[in-house]
């Protein structure tokens, strides 16, 4: 059996092996696509193929829907070229549950793949005709939250975008300048209206597109290079929109064991591709169960039902209140604290961890005892439920292969949102900032971690970080057994830094308790253990 649209023509040899196929005429809404497209996607990875392509797949296979998807590729030409075009734009979609039983489906939504090449006339002409067709509602994206970027970190615009600034519209270079070209081709065309969402996992991720399609938006027409009607046009929310979502699916790379599991279905071109940019793809996407999407209902030119696929459309604070419980209790901290720990007690997997009774008991007390009194509560979705599936169905997942490793990358970044505005809220409503004992514990676990040596006294790599320049310097200097007094010394500057914590530390009234944590965890082997124990044992 091959994945393409010959090979899924004997339906029964796939359903035999339980597998889902399209139920809708594949063709026929391909041709349909062709000639009125409605949604356009921007960016062709797991998370796309996992979540936007299957809610497309439900809602044709329910006759909800009569168009699929447009999939587009800015960054990694050969995603396209070597996987989506070769297998007829069909997919894999692997759902893994926690009770172990898998859930295979053919997805077979996307109608058409496009390459955003501004020098080659036929993928870009092609994507210009679509932005330039009135029928055409929304264009969605997941392309990192650094896709947006027009600035770098010190403040200056990025030279691929300033070049762009100067060149104006007809052949742009940068991702995002081949973006706002298109969208300058709708203008042109008779401005029609479009809803551009993204849908990257980031807070206000709506502003951040729209303050990029704004500075291109800008620099054409203060250059006189483009229309001065397209400024009005992209700030006129009743023709362009940039409403705030937010999204949850954990959708790891492709897993070898979900590979092998298909090979035994017999079935041709499973093999892998990594592109020249190291892109590492393959034919099917392997992903969680659970998933939410909520998005802030500002369409100007219409949209497909999605309500009716699980989608959750609101206004936008609801999507800013959704995405803080998130963000801020009732799933990141958790995920944070499994990193920081599991690095330190030698695990390898999310899902060994929730075997761990300790680390169970720590990640219930962040998020519940300490969490939910000040979680941010936006109605459409309990905070308790939410937390009760994190812990009971998401991260005890066996067949989910996500690593500590991996989501200990950034960490600093990450503590004064996802634990620095539970400290906040506690100060604000005049909690006992006492009672807090598993966020400092995690606040001191992660400068343990910074000292790359586990709970058993052996080196481990560090994930990447943008401040190990200025911390990993001073916690080289930490050891096993060190003295008591030079730990805390030792650590006290970091503690005060609001960049990391969101507070003072010692300002906040916690500094002495890390500090304390701290010292017990660095005591020598088995520390890292015996201090959680002494913790979450309370």
């Amino acid at each position: 059996m091959r994945l393409d649209l010959k090979g899924i023509a004997d339906r029964k040899a796939w359903e035999d092996k339980g597998y889902r196929l399209p139920a809708f005429d594949i063709e026929e809404v391909r041709s349909a696509t062709m000639e009125k497209p409605v949604w356009v996607h921007f960016g062709a990875g797991n998370i796309f193929r996992a979540f936007h392509a299957m809610l497309a797949q439900k809602l044709l296979d329910s006759g909800e829907m009569d168009r699929g998807i447009t999939c587009v590729e800015g960054y990694d030409y050969e995603i396209i070229e070597k996987m989506n075009r070769p297998h007829d734009e069909l997919s894999l979609m692997v759902t893994l549950r926690a009770d172990g039983s898998t859930e295979k489906t053919i997805v077979g939504s996307i109608a058409e793949s496009c390459i955003l090449d501004s020098e080659n006339d036929a993928e870009f002409g092609r994507l210009k005709d679509i932005f330039a067709s009135p029928s055409l509602q929304m264009a969605t994206f997941t392309i990192t939250e650094k896709g947006y970027s027009v600035k770098d970190g010190s403040g200056s615009v990025l030279p691929a975008i300033s070049a762009d600034f100067e060149a104006g519209p007809k052949k742009p270079g940068s991702y995002l300048g081949k973006v706002v070209s298109l969208l300058y081709s709708r203008f042109a065309a008779g401005a029609y209206p479009i809803a551009m969402v993204s849908t990257d996992n980031c807070s206000h991720n709506g502003d951040k597109l729209h303050d990029a399609v704004y500075a291109f938006a800008k620099a054409w027409t203060d250059r006189g290079l483009a229309d001065a009607g397209f400024l009005d046009y992209v700030e006129d929310a009743s023709r362009v929109s940039f409403p705030w979502s937010m999204i949850d699916k954990i959708t790891p790379r492709p897993d070898k064991s979900v590979e092998e599991m298909l090979e035994k279905d017999a079935i041709e071109g499973l093999e892998s591709v990594i592109t020249s940019k190291n892109t590492y793809v393959a034919s099917f996407v392997n992903a969680e169960e659970c998933e939410y999407l909520v998005i802030e209902d500002a369409f100007p030119n219409g949209r497909p039902p999605l309500e009716k696929a699980g989608v959750i459309f609101t206004a936008r604070e609801t999507v800013d209140k959704v995405e803080r419980m998130k963000v801020c209790t009732c799933l990141n901290p958790l995920h944070t604290a499994l990193a920081v720990y599991g690095c330190l007690l030698g695990y390898d997997k999310i899902s060994e961890e929730m075997k761990d009774e300790d680390l169970v008991r720590l990640i219930r007390r962040i998020g519940y005892t300490e969490g939910l009194p000040v979680v941010t509560d936006p109605g459409v979705i309990d905070p308790k439920n939410f937390i009760d599936t994190v812990v009971g169905t998401r991260l005890p997942n066996p067949f989910m292969p996500d690593t500590p490793q991996r989501i200990a990358t950034d960490t600093s970044q990450k503590l004064p949102i996802r634990f620095g505005e539970t400290v906040k809220n506690y100060i604000k409503n005049g909690m006992d900032i006492n009672s807090l004992k598993a966020v400092p514990l995690v606040f001191a676990g992660w400068l343990r971690y910074l000292m790359a040596v586990d709970d058993e006294g052996n080196e481990f790599e560090l994930s990447s970080d943008p401040r190990f320049d200025d911390l990993l310097p001073v916690m080289k200097k930490a050891s096993l057994g060190m003295d008591e007094s030079k730990a805390r010394e030792l650590i006290k500057p970091i503690l005060e830094d609001e960049t990391i914590f969101a507070v003072d530390l010692w300002e906040a009234g916690l500094g002495e308790k890390v500090s304390d944590l701290f010292v017990k965890l660095t005591r020598g082997t088995g520390s890292v253990r015996s201090t959680l124990i002494s913790i979450t044992g309370m």
